[in-house]
């Protein structure tokens, strides 16, 4: 999976290779927005779990497998 997410970020700037130089600058900020972004999500999707598993709304089972979802996901946690 996250030599999928790399893939999806380098691709598109092979593509735009032939075009200049603020173009595939722009695309180099776009696609780190983008990744960002994607991991922002994660970690708001940690903090919630941990709140659940806090407040006892969830197992110590649920929260450990779900956060290891959650980090096989993500290329910084």
């Amino acid at each position: 999976m996250k030599g999928f997410l790399v893939l999806i970020t380098i691709l598109p700037l092979l593509f735009l290779s032939s075009c200049s130089r603020g173009t595939v600058g722009g695309a180099a900020v776009g696609a780190g927005a983008a990744g960002a972004a994607y991991e922002y999500q994660n970690k708001r999707a940690l903090d919630a779990l941990e709140e659940d598993y806090k407040a006892g709304r969830i197992t110590q089972e649920e929260y450990l497998r779900r956060k290891e979802e959650i980090k096989s996901k993500s290329l910084v946690y």
